[in-house]
């Protein structure tokens, strides 16, 4: 099985953007963590970043295409401003799992409502990089062949 990882925009400034809310790992090593935890999982995953809304568009469209069985996005900015993404995660058949770093509940007002969170099979967030781990597990225990 097959998981793609979306990280969307300024995500790739972790370790050095408010490591007070964010952490100190960089989107490297948090790569990195992924595809480990994958391999032990027995999931093969692919981990993607974009600033750019329209490319997470053609990537959440291409996903099934391209042998995906599930999607991990971390829709950042994106999560409390895109009815774009929202929309093409509601049109893909692949369960989506939605993840963020921080609790977004207990953030500023703005960031407390997620356009995207109500077409994803889920959502995981306020546990740092554990977050994406955690999909991964449930991504293992959703999609047993």
């Amino acid at each position: 099985m097959k998981i793609l990882t979306i990280h969307g925009p300024n995500l790739n400034l972790l370790g050095r953007r408010e490591p007070e809310i964010y952490g100190s790992k960089t989107l490297d090593m948090i790569n990195r963590e992924i595809d480990r935890h994958g391999e032990a999982l027995a999931l093969a995953t692919t981990c993607y970043q974009s600033n750019h809304e329209g490319e997470i568009i053609d990537w959440l469209q291409n996903a099934g295409k391209e042998g995906f069985s599930g999607i991990i996005i971390n829709p950042a900015a994106f999560t409390h401003t895109s009815v774009a993404i929202r929309d093409a995660i509601a049109a893909i058949e692949l369960p989506v799992i939605e993840v963020h770093l921080s609790n977004i509940s207990a953030r500023e007002d703005f960031r407390q409502k997620s356009l995207t969170a109500a077409v994803c099979r889920g959502s995981i967030s306020g546990f740092g990089s554990t977050s994406y781990l955690v999909a991964l597990e449930t991504f293992k225990l959703l999609l047993k062949p």
